[in-house]
């Protein structure tokens, strides 16, 4: 296993430094530059002012050189100024990161359990009205556009009844960690009703076929109760495939919810890279895409370790 993750972590870094070339080379072809942008919002700026500010940012150079910059930089703990925010890039990168971990780390692990509990419940009883029910509410959740049902309950909690606020992550002036539970219910179960249709379908079809199992009929012919059974036997075995879903979705932690975010101003990494990809801010989205790139590429590694411990079969060559 060590060797295996050792090579692991080699593919990751090689990986990583590919990823940070193609995004840099990317951002730098889009039209325009931020020198063009702050030209077109300063009419007073002269010749001489342009190149100066674009030999400062280092603009006037090959957009290789450019790059190579910007990796001796990084290696060494320097991101980079962020021109939209003007502050280094950790300093606007952190405070938005964290907001997004709550958000989304909270959707996720909620949109989890019950996929859990929905997915086992339809799977105990394939094709009965409780599997039919649970179904349509998968197909329904995954059908709905999230900008609408994000509209939808701030139209209804907030503007309606009142009872959540429907924008920010605290009020002004309050703060504090009831307040900040409040802003998050709307985001959090927007999120939430997007993301447990999909869940829930994978987990029934992982729990049917660990049902299907022989040893399932064993434990069942030996007097094993139901919920011994789908809780100690069958979901064990039906993560195994699950696992592999919930590490693809790793990345939108750190990545944020852009349509979420921008619904309900909650200052997170979607709009954060949005903007700086926008804006040209070199440092701050190539900062921001490859924190999303190494956590999803963690999440792949910790899910290809994790298999040897639900499936004792697993083996690692």
């Amino acid at each position: 296993m060590i060797r295996f993750a050792a090579i692991r972590l080699i593919e990751i870094a090689v990986v990583l430094v590919l990823l940070s070339f193609a995004i840099y080379v990317l951002i730098g072809l889009m039209p325009g530059d931020p020198i063009d942008l702050m030209r077109s919002a300063d009419p007073h700026m002269t010749a001489a002012d342009i190149a100066h500010l674009k030999a400062v940012y280092g603009l006037d150079r090959p957009l290789l050189a450019r790059y190579l910059a910007w990796a001796t930089g990084a290696l060494a703990g320097n991101l980079g100024y962020s021109r939209l925010f003007a502050e280094p890039v950790l300093t606007a990168l952190l405070p938005r990161l964290g907001n997004s971990l709550v958000l989304m780390g909270s959707s996720f692990v909620l949109a989890l359990l019950i996929a859990l509990v929905l997915g086992s419940l339809a799977a105990r009883r394939p094709g009965s009205r409780l599997d039919e029910a649970i179904n349509l509410l998968c197909f329904a959740g995954v059908s709905l556009p999230t900008f609408w049902l994000a509209l939808v309950l701030i139209l209804v909690f907030a503007a309606g009844l009142g009872w959540l606020p429907a924008s920010g992550v605290a009020t002004a002036g309050i703060g504090g960690l009831g307040d900040r539970l409040r802003h998050l219910v709307l985001p959090v179960a927007t999120l939430t009703a997007a993301s447990v249709g999909g869940y829930t379908r994978y987990v029934r079809a992982a729990m049917l076929e660990a049902l299907a199992q022989d040893h399932i009929r064993t434990a069942r012919a030996k007097g094993a109760s139901e919920v011994r059974i789908i809780v100690h036997h069958a979901l064990r075995g039906a993560l195994v495939p699950v696992t592999t879903i919930l590490a693809l979705s790793f990345g939108s932690l750190v990545s944020g919810a852009l349509v979420t975010e921008t619904m309900f101003a909650y200052p997170g990494m979607g709009k954060l890279i949005f903007d700086a990809v926008m804006g040209n801010d070199y440092n701050l989205a190539l900062a921001g895409l490859l924190l999303a790139a190494v956590v999803t590429m963690a999440a792949n590694l910790a899910a290809d370790l994790a298999y040897g411990w639900l499936d004792p079969r697993v083996t690692y060559r």
